[in-house]
C-alpha cells in the first residue's frame, strides 16, 4: 500500500487510494429523525473511509440574488448561456477558516487527535491509521479531507470527527458547513452543521463506533462555545490540551 508521504512526493499520479463518484455513487444525509448509518458492511470494509469538509457563505440577502436572478433571466432569456461571473472573496470570508479534525480512541486503549492545529497530521499506516490533508481557507472542493485507514478497521474503538474555528471570528451561523463520509463502496454519508448558535466555535459533527464487525456513524452536530479540550470533556476522552499553533 501507497502512503500519504509517497503521494505527495510523486504527485498524484501516484495516488492509490480508493476514489468515490461516478454512477455506481449515492448519498445520504444523517438527520434529527435519521442519525445513523453503517459505513462498512461485509464485501466493503477494507479501503478508505475519506471524509470531506465543505462550507459555503450564507448571507440574508442570498434568498433576494436568487429571486433577482430568476427575473432577470425571464427578462432576458439569452443572459442564461454567459459565463458566471467570477467573484474574488472579501476580506469577511477570507478572515473564516474551519478545520476539520478527529479524536480517536484505539482498541488498545490509546487516545489522541489528529488536527493540523499542532501539526498532528496523524498517520495511514501506522497508529492511528488516519491522516490529515489540506488546509483550505475558502471551503471549496479541493478543502481538508481525513483518510481513514479501513484496513485497520479494528483497532478503532470510536471516532469523533469535529470542525473547529481556529482563526477568526465564530461564523457557523453565517455559512453552511457539511461534513461529508465517502466509503469505499460508493456510498455517501453527508452531516450538516444546522442551527448553529451565535459565538459557538467548534461543533461535534459525527461520532464513528466500532459495533460488532462494523462501523456505525451517528449525527451528534453538537456545538461548543471554546475548542477541543470542551469537546473533550463533553465526550469523555480525558486528555490534556494545552495551547497550539498550526
Amino acid at each position: 500500500m501507497v502512503s500519504l508521504w509517497s503521494y505527495w512526493r510523486g504527485g498524484a499520479s501516484n495516488q492509490r487510494f480508493d476514489t468515490v463518484g461516478g454512477p455506481m455513487s449515492y448519498a445520504s444525509e444523517l438527520t434529527r429523525r435519521s442519525p445513523e448509518a453503517v459505513l462498512t458492511s461485509e464485501g466493503s470494509d477494507t479501503g478508505t473511509l475519506r471524509v470531506d469538509l465543505t462550507w459555503r457563505i450564507r448571507s440574508n440577502s442570498d434568498f433576494g440574488r436568487s429571486q433577482r436572478k430568476w427575473m432577470d433571466n425571464w427578462r432576458h432569456p439569452l443572459e442564461v448561456f454567459k459565463p458566471a461571473e467570477i467573484k474574488g472573496h472579501s476580506q469577511g470570508v477570507a478572515n473564516m477558516d474551519f478545520d476539520l479534525a478527529c479524536m480517536y480512541e484505539l482498541s488498545d486503549g490509546t487516545r489522541g487527535v489528529v488536527q493540523s492545529l499542532g501539526g498532528l497530521q496523524g498517520d495511514f499506516n501506522e497508529a492511528p491509521y488516519i491522516k490529515l490533508s489540506g488546509d483550505d481557507r475558502f471551503g471549496t472542493g479541493s478543502g481538508e479531507h481525513l483518510y481513514i485507514n479501513l484496513d485497520n478497521k479494528d483497532d478503532f474503538k470510536r471516532l469523533l470527527v469535529f470542525v473547529y474555528i481556529y482563526d477568526g471570528a465564530p461564523t457557523f451561523d453565517r455559512a453552511d458547513v457539511t461534513v461529508t463520509l465517502a466509503t469505499p463502496d460508493g456510498k455517501n454519508v453527508e452531516v450538516g452543521c444546522t442551527d448553529p448558535p451565535p459565538q459557538a466555535r467548534s461543533c461535534a459533527v459525527v461520532l464513528i463506533e466500532k459495533e460488532k464487525d462494523h462501523l456505525v456513524a451517528r449525527r451528534q452536530v453538537k456545538y461548543v462555545y471554546g475548542f477541543q479540550s470542551e469537546i473533550d470533556r463533553l465526550y469523555g476522552w480525558g486528555m490534556s490540551w494545552g495551547r497550539g499553533r498550526k
